[in-house]
């Protein structure tokens, strides 16, 4: 039974399986693990192939000219001038399409073995493995895009098998599961053996997609394969993408084609007036065939001119764009200006048909983190107890500009400490050597509030394993100010405290998910004291505050405000001291809800409520996500060539606010900056009020006030009316306003935005916006707005992101970009395109697309230029050889036209040719501009064209007929006969097309003089050998002109007229390009002449000096989209091996230590006030603040 068979028969309700028996299994039809990534196998190739290769219009058409060849009262021409060029783009094509990728042949039921750093390739449930408490780690990039190591672990009852091949074999547990789906998170089930039922969890499953990490090996059930994996599930279906040009493409064969049969229908009405008039007069020496009167003639002559003219849409078109798509691509490949040395990255087109699309793009719809943002975090500031730690003073209190001059902090002291992590702050230092109470807390909650996983190879040699890189960094800084986390069982968190070991009990863990947006801890300290730490965003944690923290939560939020300014990414930390009465009662009833098999989260989450209340502040952390390398000067090229960037984040609104000013996308001296940030309808209504727009509420969201102060004569105009009315327009408009303004919207407010009644207004006012910022959003919400562009705008679109949040919008946007970087490789392979640094953008467009759009462009217009004029040339024959379907070249040059004297000329064009450099084109990015407006190929330009060819074949038929008409050679004889005619206006048009190809091409190499002039070379050639005495007397029947070629080619006026003709046809050209360039200079003629005129590379750019900003707006910490592992961290399921006692690490520092204090810590103050003595310290600011001094 084939995958689709499967598919299409009755849904699962329930899947049963039994271990190591195939019979069984076999029953119920389950899917195989076979994959195929292509539709052919060894025996269908060809049908098939073939099948869909003649569903392309013009593949069939071929056919059937070929069949109407094949009759002999229709074709004038012999059948291979069509096969050969048929058979070759089959052939072609069908090489290109014979690829297939089978996986291996595992079914539903087998026990399967995977080793270390191998791919899972179905989805198992773990039965064994090599590691303590049968533990897996994998990676799960390619599934939801993190690199961090997740932990499963197997049931007790299979994991006692280990390694066993006997106790294996003979394991014949059933499991009763759910069905196939998509759900990546969950999993139940249960499996039956010895009597016994247990129940499954995705923490017993191993995914399709996953791969297997510090494992040696582990052992597996098979319970989903091949389509029904999760991982296949979740593939959706991908979009096939076919460029603007490729549209248009088919609207103009469409009227090629209408414009053939006009034509035909012309000379076959030509046909039967001549015949009628003059064919009487043949009949004595051509006779008639039985039954053949002039209708019947002419509608043969139709049909037989359909097949003269089929040149008009001639097959090689379509091999010549694959050529030239391929080599573009590979141009791609192999740039190194595109390669990221630091990662091995180079960059990568993963598709070949979209490459000119790149240089038409309008819309950028990009990510924040990892995207803009490196996804590195790092630990900048903190504010503890209302004082702000992170920046530098100078004696003045003035804030300095950290550089990398400037001195970082001593570690020294600390042999535990991570030698990369780098803090430019003395003064927290110092506070933690005086052992402030304050201070210390803040550290012990980072270090103990966590689901980090340590590993320690080496003696002090810490890796951490955190679930996402933020909560990695705070560890970390924990880390270096003396509060190292070390290592962790199900019950306890060793941690060594300026040098002391200390274990404190783990009694619970509140874990985070995305309706939290917090994480606690309830921990034991060794002294015995009950406590919760608990860290989240800072709006989150500020609900749930003592009143006795408003004071202290006043300047942490002001605190917060100037991290914000710097673009950080911030998290709140609070405690509370937990009475131990009440605390046994919690977890009794924690304990019933955590086994609870109906509503167990939501239980859970009351009881979370319930005991994160009345928490005491301890301060803030700031993290900073820095922007990648040439962020800002890539958007700031990108906005020059008028393209349009929109950021789609699912960070906070502050948060992308700030890395929006860091970027240069948004700047304090535009116009406006509208927010809209409503919840609900409700507050949106009530903004709408002192709006004046109470008639139309919801509209603010749409902000027509932002779009009168934009364009005020613009409120009531002709589309809104319209809208109003129900009436959606099919194409919205571009609308100029002046100055710059930049847009901002939350999630909530966007989903309000997008909806059928709002979207128009929403799309028009982001539109009249420089900028749009979207924060807040779900990966859903980025493919609609992406839609809605898509929709509504006459606009090429592009997406990019890094991680499997973004592959929605990069499968729904026209081109997809993919960053490799720290969130997997989802999106990279969902993308077209991928590299690793943000700044390669401006090179794949504003370069490799412009280029690929204008190579495309130019032999677009170049070959319809010269088959028109080659097509056109049969149909004024036609009124000189009675409509008799003659042709007016002979056949070998019919067939060799396209295929070998013009292929490689045209070909050379398009895959070498380039206007300016790649220097230039940074230096002026609005060279981009035209292809946005379809400047360069669009109807116009085609109907343009057509009439350039109409009047070349007319220069080179009636010239050529006048000069050999009634012409004698030197000697007196004829040579006015069809073959010497046909042979003459053949040179002539290969000439003259040669000639303007040389005109349409700017930048001449090596290789484009060795196809021309070689291209030439073998015209000559061929025509001599075809027309010779040998190869007539070989083949009489297929080379009949016999010494054509040496007795014309051998008259002066030959040649004249081959000069003449020549003059004639690039005449008109020259003189229209002058006048234009003259009265109507287009930015690429102002370009080029100024690259002329300097005989140089343009200048280096002038060194950007990045401003500082100061703002008001607040950020905040974004978390991992996933869900935590805190259950799995108290469950006794993760452990590696058993911890040995180490080392500290630690050079005794601190007073209990005989700590020697230094600097500002050894009494040194610009107030001169002894800081040595704890007995003379003022109180802190923590004791003023609170109404009782806690205990920790």
């Amino acid at each position: 039974m084939t995958n689709d068979q499967m598919l299409s028969r009755v849904p699962e309700e329930q899947r049963k399986l039994r271990a190591n028996d195939r019979e069984f299994n076999r029953s119920f039809r389950y899917a195989t693990n076979s994959i195929k990534t292509s539709k052919y196998n060894l025996f269908t190739f060809l049908p098939l192939n073939l099948f869909e290769q003649f569903q392309r219009i013009a593949n069939a058409y071929f056919l059937i000219l070929l069949v109407l060849q094949l009759i002999p009262d229709i074709s004038s021409l012999s059948w291979f001038t069509t096969v050969v060029p048929l058979v070759l783009v089959l052939s072609v094509t069908a090489a290109k399409d014979a690829i297939d990728d089978i996986w291996m042949d595992v079914q539903v039921g087998d026990i399967i073995k995977l080793e270390n750093n191998q791919f899972v390739t179905a989805d198992l449930l773990l039965l064994s493995s090599s590691e303590p408490l049968n533990l897996v780690y994998i990676e799960t990039a390619e599934l939801d895009g993190e690199t961090n190591l997740k932990v499963k672990q197997a049931l007790t009852v299979t994991g006692d098998m280990g390694d066993s091949i006997k106790d294996l074999a003979a394991f014949n547990g059933e499991v009763c599961c759910e069905p196939p789906n998509n759900r990546l998170d969950r999993f139940t089930g249960t499996l039956t053996f010895t009597g016994q039922k247990y129940a499954l969890d995705n923490e017993r499953i191993l995914l399709r997609g996953c791969t297997i990490r510090n494992t040696d090996w582990c052992f597996g059930l098979v319970i989903f394969g091949g389509q029904e994996t999760k991982l296949m599930q979740n593939c959706g279906k991908t979009i096939f993408k076919r460029t603007s040009i490729d549209h248009l493409m088919n609207v103009l064969v469409l009227c090629i084609f209408g414009f053939l049969a006009i034509s035909c229908s012309i000379l076959a009405i030509g046909n039967r007036i001549w015949e009628q008039q003059e064919g009487s007069t043949f009949t004595a020496f051509l006779p008639r065939q039985d039954g053949v009167n002039a209708p019947f003639s002419a509608f043969l002559t139709f049909w037989s001119y359909v097949i003269i003219l089929n040149t008009v849409v001639p097959i090689s078109l379509y091999v010549s764009v694959e050529i030239i798509r391929l080599g573009n691509s590979y141009y791609i490949d192999w740039d190194r200006k595109m390669y990221h040395a630091r990662s091995d990255t180079p960059a990568e087109a993963r598709t070949t048909t979209l490459n000119e699309e790149l240089g038409q793009i309008k819309y950028i719809f990009s990510d924040k983190t990892g995207t803009l943002t490196q996804n590195i975090m790092v630990f900048n500031k903190c504010s503890i107890n209302g004082k702000c730690y992170g920046d530098v003073l100078d004696y003045t209190g003035q804030r300095l500009e950290i550089t990398e001059q400037t001195d970082s902090v001593d570690f020294s002291f600390n042999q535990l400490a991570d030698p990369k992590f780098m803090f430019y702050d003395q003064s927290l230092v110092e506070a933690v050597k005086l052992e402030n109470t304050e201070v210390h807390a803040f550290f012990r909650l980072l270090a103990l509030c966590h689901t980090v996983m340590a590993e320690e190879k080496n003696e002090g040699d810490l890796l951490y394993q955190a679930q996402s890189p933020d909560e990695g960094a705070l560890v970390t800084a924990a880390r270096n100010f003396g509060f190292v986390f070390r290592s962790r069982t199900p019950e306890s968190v060793s941690i060594v405290e300026m040098g002391v070991q200390r274990c404190y009990q783990l009694l619970a863990i509140l874990d985070f998910n995305n309706v939290r947006k917090r994480m606690s801890v309830i921990v034991r300290s060794p002294d015995g004291k009950l406590t919760l730490y608990c860290k989240g965003a800072d709006t989150i944690i500020y609900e749930r505050l003592h009143l006795s923290c408003s004071k202290l939560m006043e300047v942490t939020t002001e605190h917060l405000n100037e991290f914000a300014g710097d673009g950080l990414r911030t998290l709140a930390l609070a405690y509370k001291n937990l009475d131990e009465e009440y605390f046994r009662e919690w977890k009794e009833r924690h304990h019933e809800a955590s086994t609870s098999l109906e509503d167990r989260e939501e239980k859970l989450d009351l009881l979370y409520e319930e005991i994160e209340k009345d928490l005491m502040l301890l301060g803030a952390t700031a993290i900073e996500d820095k922007l990648q390398d040439g962020v800002a000067h890539t958007i700031e090229q990108l906005a020059k060539a008028d393209i349009k960037i929109w950021v789609l984040t699912g960070d906070k609104q502050e948060t992308a606010e700030n890395i929006g000013y860091s970027c240069n996308m948004l700047r304090e001296e535009m116009n406006d900056i509208f927010i809209v940030a409503a919840n609900t309808p409700e507050g949106v209504r009530e903004k709408l009020s002192s709006r004046h727009f109470l008639e139309h509420p919801i509209t603010f969201l749409l902000s027509r006030h932002a779009r009168s102060t934009m364009k005020p004569d613009s409120a009531e105009d002709e589309l809104l009316c319209k809208m109003l009315q129900g009436d959606s327009p099919k194409v919205v408009p571009d609308e100029s306003v002046t100055g710059e303004y930049g847009f901002v919207i939350n999630g909530q407010s966007l989903a309000y935005a997008l909806e059928p009644t709002m979207e128009l207004e929403f799309l028009r006012t982001a539109c009249m916006c420089k900028t749009v910022i979207c924060c807040r959003v779900t990966p859903l919400q980025k493919a609609q707005v992406v839609e809605l562009v898509k929709k509504y705008k006459k606009a090429v679109t592009l997406a990019i992101g890094d991680g499997a949040n973004d592959v929605s919008m990069i499968k729904a946007a026209h081109i997809g970009v993919g960053i490799s970087g720290q969130e997997g490789m989802q999106a990279v392979l969902s993308s077209d395109y991928s590299f690793a640094q943000f700044r390669f953008l401006q090179r794949l467009l504003l370069v490799h697309g412009r280029w690929s759009y204008l190579r495309m462009c130019n032999f677009l217009r170049y070959f319809f230029y010269k088959n028109f004029t080659f097509t056109f040339m049969h149909f004024w024959y036609a009124f000189f050889c009675g409509f008799s379907a003659q042709t007016v070249y002979d056949e070998w040059f019919i067939t060799l036209y396209n295929l070998v004297y013009t292929a490689l000329p045209v070909l050379g064009m398009s895959l070498f040719d380039q206007d300016v450099s790649d220097s230039w084109s940074f230096e002026y990015p609005q060279l981009y501009v035209p292809g946005q407006l379809n400047l360069y190929f669009s109807k116009t330009a085609f109907m343009k064209c057509a009439l350039h060819s109409c009047y070349s074949s007319l220069v080179l038929f009636f010239i050529p007929y006048g000069a050999i008409y009634d012409t004698v050679k030197n000697d007196g004889k004829d040579i006015a006969d069809y073959q010497s005619f046909a042979l003459l206006v053949q040179t002539c048009l290969l000439v003259a097309v040669c000639i303007q190809l040389g005109l349409d091409m700017s930048y001449w190499t090596a290789v484009n003089h060795v196809f021309v002039w070689g291209s030439l070379a073998m015209y000559f050639i061929v025509t001599f050998t075809m027309h010779s005495n040998g190869m007539y007397l070989t083949f009489t029947s297929s080379f009949p002109h016999i010494g054509t070629a040496r007795n014309s080619l051998s008259q002066p006026n030959v040649w004249l007229t081959i000069l003449l003709t020549s003059i004639l046809c690039v005449l008109p050209v020259l003189t229209h390009r002058f006048l234009l360039i003259q009265l109507q200079p287009t930015v690429n003629d102002k370009v080029r002449l100024k690259v002329r005129q300097m005989k140089a590379a343009p200048p280096p750019p002038p060194r950007r000096i990045r401003m500082r900003r100061t703002s008001s707006r607040r950020s905040a910490y974004a978390f991992s989209h996933a869900q935590g592992y805190g259950d799995l961290v108290t469950s006794g399921r993760f452990l590696h091996r058993q911890v040995k006692p180490r080392s500290t690490g630690f050079t005794p520092t601190g007073r209990t230590l005989n700590f020697s204090p230094a600097g500002r810590s050894a009494g040194y103050s610009p107030t001169a006030q002894n800081q040595n003595s704890k007995g003379d310290l003022e109180p802190t600011a923590l004791q003023m603040y609170r109404t009782k001094q806690p205990s920790y």
